[in-house]
């Protein structure tokens, strides 16, 4: 920082953000960092500030934990405190307003808009009062003047503290929670809400339906959430019933509202039918439902799996929007709990479900070949070969049951995009060879069939994973000079929700695709600097940097020296 730009800082603004590395654990240490968070009862500070002196002498004011708080870590600029605060969520977030890169004051819009629960306290050393009118505006917990003394800043945190606890209790309360659990949706809407996804409304009595209940259907397109709480991982103080009671009511605070959501129970699950306003919005609805994961496993301790099906562009095809969200669920066993899956990315062919009136031992036979071990589908193929071959059963009926097996395992490698040379290629000639067969042997032929199924599912969805990762690469290489590359134009280019290729990406790479995008920059910009004579600013323009002074901040921390003497400690003779 320059001695000017230091001077003007010290006069004075808002929030501090920073603690020595020596007086906490490195941010740095995501898996320390994470373990704090979740072992602990206090609630959660981030510290930012880029004058490390400055953060110590706060550090000494106060006792954090005698005050029920816990530093998690620190930024010295609102660049890092953003990336912080999207990963870790903290209770408070305590800023300086004048630093490099984005202000304080930017920090805390960007906080309020993407997570208005969080606290923000701000630090000035003056009383300007443009300052106070912007702090005002963003809804900020407390506006300080420096010097502050021990006393005082004792007293906001104990005001701050007290907020919180409030906020917590009440969505704890168990009188609460069991008065809005009886406030639920009238019983005709939700009889009408389950019919309408069970498919079973007649086109022609629809305007009644929605007349008579009273129900508005506006949006452009329609798409269902199922939304499943986890009834064996519930808090000590919380009955399951009143588990399920909390998620409902953060899920009409923060998911209804933005979507215009029918919400409804049905099978143990919560229902969305989001409204949208074009079929993209579905990328916006996964992120946003990943992030209400998150949200209420840290807040009500609530374990929650939002699966969400395909667009549709009438409410009675809400059924197959329905099927495809359920089933998404089922896919938390692979891609994990406690998050947004959407259908479409996991499953990404055309629609074409198995017929719903099948026997439901056929149906758990195809649902263990998609998401079961191989002990599973053995175990799925001999019940359902004992139920057709049972003596209650007529030879046509045994027959027609073949033709059904036939043809689920036919539609079942076109939905999932198999060949047909799996099965022989010849339905007829399948059919008859299948209906020769003793029951051992056909139950050897289904067994062996599933469990190749099952591994080609394995190897597709691998491919197509790998599939997103290669093409990311490759536009990385190609336009890494665009300045506007970032995760979300990459999603967009995509088609995917930032939320599943994030995780996606991390898992396949090892790093998360901004540190990837980083690193190649600063590679070619190494490079560069070693084989080229050009200056420090046109490098930086030339891998997507418009920010010299922030493209050596970058450098510096990638290499540990400035992008000058990297070049002179690598052009030497």
């Amino acid at each position: 920082m320059m001695p000017d730009a230091r001077r003007k800082k010290s006069a004075g603004i808002i929030v501090w953000l920073f603690v020595s590395d020596s007086m906490i654990p490195e941010i740095k240490d995501r898996k320390i960092s994470r373990r704090i968070i979740m072992e602990t009862n206090n609630y959660t500070v981030l510290l930012v500030d880029d004058e490390e002196e400055v953060t110590q002498i706060i550090m000494k004011k106060i006792d954090w934990e005698g005050m029920g708080f816990s530093v998690i870590g620190s930024a010295s600029n609102g660049v890092k405190a953003l990336e912080l605060v999207e990963e870790y969520q903290p209770d408070v977030v305590m800023t300086d307003i004048r630093m490099p890169y984005m202000d304080g004051m930017e920090l805390a819009g960007r906080i309020k808009a993407e997570f208005p629960t969080t606290k923000i306290l701000l630090f000035t050393g003056f009383d300007e009062f443009e300052y106070a009118k912007e702090a005002v505006r963003l809804e900020v917990e407390e506006y300080i003047l420096k010097p502050v003394n021990a006393p005082e800043l004792t007293r906001v945190f104990s005001r701050v503290k007290a907020k919180l606890d409030q906020e917590i209790s009440e969505k704890r309360n168990v009188e609460i929670l069991q008065k809005y659990y009886t406030e639920s949706l009238p019983l005709l809407q939700t009889n009408f809400y389950s019919t309408l996804i069970e498919g079973r409304i007649p086109e022609e009595e629809l305007p009644k339906y929605l007349e008579d209940y009273q129900i508005s259907f506006s949006g452009s397109c329609y798409c269902c959430l199922v939304i499943h709480t986890s009834a064996s991982q519930v808090p000590e103080e919380m009955s399951p019933l009143l588990l399920a009671a909390s998620v409902q009511k953060q899920v009409e605070e923060r998911l209804v509202q933005k979507w215009q959501a029918k919400s409804f129970f049905y099978l143990g699950n919560m229902v969305l039918i989001a409204q949208l306003e074009n079929e993209n919005d579905v990328s916006e609805v996964t992120d946003e439902c990943d992030r209400f994961c998150r949200y209420v496993r840290r807040i009500v301790g609530a374990v929650v799996t939002v699966g969400i099906g395909r667009v549709c562009h009438s409410v009675l095809e809400l059924a197959q929007s329905y099927s495809g969200a359920r089933e998404a669920v089922s896919y938390r066993g692979i891609y994990g709990a406690a998050r947004a899956i959407n259908i479409q990315e996991i499953v990404p062919q055309e629609p074409g479900k198995i017929d719903t009136e099948a026997e439901a031992e056929l149906s758990n036979l195809l649902k263990a070949i998609r998401l079961g071990s191989a002990a599973e589908v053995q175990e799925a193929a001999e019940k359902y070969l004992k139920r057709i071959a049972s003596p209650v059963n007529s030879l046509q009926q045994y027959q027609i049951h073949i033709m059904e097996l036939v043809s689920a395992l036919y539609r079942f490698l076109a939905n999932n995009d198999i060949s047909t040379g799996a099965l022989s290629g010849d339905m007829k000639k399948l059919y008859n060879y299948l209906l020769e067969l003793e029951p051992d042997t056909l139950q050897k032929w289904l067994t062996e069939t599933g469990l190749s199924l099952r591994s080609q599912l394995i190897s597709a969805r691998s491919s197509s994973t790998k599939s997103y990762i290669r093409k990311a690469k490759e536009y990385v290489h190609s336009n890494y000079a665009d300045e506007t590359l970032s995760l979300d134009s990459i999603c967009e280019l995509l088609g995917v929700s930032n939320s599943y290729f994030s995780t996606t990406f991390k898992r396949e790479t090892g790093k998360s695709f901004t540190t990837y995008l980083t690193d190649f920059r600063m590679e070619q910009a190494s490079r560069m600097l070693i084989e080229t004579n050009e200056k420090s600013y046109v490098i930086a323009k030339s891998v997507g940097y418009t920010d010299s002074n922030y493209f050596s901040y970058v450098f510096k921390r990638c290499f540990g020296v400035s992008p000058s003497k990297y070049r002179t400690e690598h052009t030497k003779e």
